[in-house]
């Protein structure tokens, strides 16, 4: 509702299934829904548009937005005419369709709100948050896993093939879907690794240009998202490449094959996966806020790395991350090396891990990943 007061236009992306029709409808209650699925009203958006939106003279939520590019110009007209806060409110689960409509017509008129699948904290605050730590890695945090009686193995199939068949076809002309499913399959594998496209091209057979456009289909329609690493060298080399993450534990669970919860208890991309789900509560935090994503990791030449570095103007805050349920020695040392060579030692840092207990040690928090919910939102 903040965005809504200061701007005529509110548009809502993110990943399909993440609630976006929820949202909008229920923070505007009072407006009417319009669905650009729903082939009669595209034809109508496409035939007539100015005629469409003639009949919500107090504004209209129009789903999937980008559907009906053509919409956009009469939109601009109309806040023009009549400046309105909050007037239309779009949703949309493809960036480029939605976001290349927006920069030419709607720029300076409209705000962009992300929506991922839920955070930790909103099932917590509902009681619906598993008790186990493998069990919500593995189902993930897409709503329909919450309210409807269906298994995450399912939900995730169905989900992947109607992605590839949809979306995939519309953005880009995949002739080779099966070589499609691989290249997913094989960003899974990747999951909080450096992203190295000629190494992934090479592995899944195709050109390196076919490799960076497909990446970039993923992370258009919120599959995966790539975190940019901290520039501040402190005079160490640094490494320049991102890091790979999905945007959902359950989604990347699912493509390594994972069809239990019991099978991550042993899996080599465990700790990969528990870093997944650390990395994106923090990125659902900042983007539920409005907040730009100003979240980076920290790696110099020799492998010291620091998982997560939050920033806030000249403040950093080291974040690391680690599976175990047990602390063991050399969990700190990444965050005192880097405190030592940032002149930061005795700032605050945190440790997230997969144990019960909350601690202290020096400076560093030392926090459960139950209690996930309680750092970001203080963060």
């Amino acid at each position: 509702m903040r965005m809504a007061r200061g701007f005529p236009v509110v548009a809502v992306t993110g990943p399909r299934q993440s609630g976006k029709t929820t949202l909008a409808r229920a923070t505007f209650p009072d407006k009417s829904y319009l669905s650009l699925e729903d082939p009669d009203v595209r034809l109508l958006a496409e035939s007539d548009p100015r005629g469409l939106l003639s009949r919500f003279p107090d504004g209209v939520i129009l789903d999937e937005a980008q559907r009906s590019p053509e919409l956009f110009s009469y939109i601009q007209t109309s806040v023009d005419t009549a400046v309105r806060p909050g007037k239309y409110v779009l949703t949309g689960s493809q960036q480029f369709g939605l976001v290349s409509g927006i920069t030419q017509s709607l720029a300076g008129r409209v705000c962009m709100v992300q929506l991922l699948p839920f955070s930790l904290g909103e099932l917590q605050a509902e009681g619906r948050l598993p008790a186990d730590l493998d069990e919500l890695m593995f189902r993930g945090l897409y709503p329909p896993l919450y309210d409807r009686d269906i298994t995450p193995g399912d939900w995730c199939a169905g989900y992947v093939n109607t992605y590839v068949e949809r979306d995939v076809r519309q953005l880009i002309a995949v002739r080779d879907l099966s070589a499609f499913q691989r290249f997913l399959r094989m960003c899974a594998a990747r999951t909080g690794q450096l992203l190295n496209l000629s190494s992934l091209a090479s592995d899944c057979g195709i050109t390196h240009n076919t490799a960076a456009a497909w990446l970039s289909v993923l992370e258009a329609s919120y599959i995966v998202f790539l975190l940019r690493p901290h520039f501040r060298n402190y005079n160490k080399r640094l490494v320049k490449s991102a890091k790979l993450y999905f945007c959902d534990t359950g989604l990347a669970a699912w493509l390594l094959g994972v069809r239990e919860p019991g099978q991550l208890a042993f899996h080599a991309q465990r700790g990969a996966l528990f870093e997944n789900l650390v990395v994106t509560e923090f990125l659902k935090a900042r983007l539920n806020r409005g907040l730009p994503p100003d979240i980076y990791f920290w790696r110099d030449s020799r492998g010291l790395e620091v998982d997560l570095l939050l920033e806030n103007g000249e403040e950093l805050k080291p974040v690391e991350i680690k599976a175990g349920q047990t602390i063991a020695s050399d969990f700190l040392d990444s965050l005192k090396k880097w405190g030592e060579l940032s002149g930061r030692g005795d700032e605050p840092a945190w440790l997230v891990y997969g144990g019960d207990e909350e601690m202290r040690n020096g400076n560093v928090t030392i926090i459960p990943w139950r209690g996930l919910p309680k750092l970001v939102e203080k963060m």
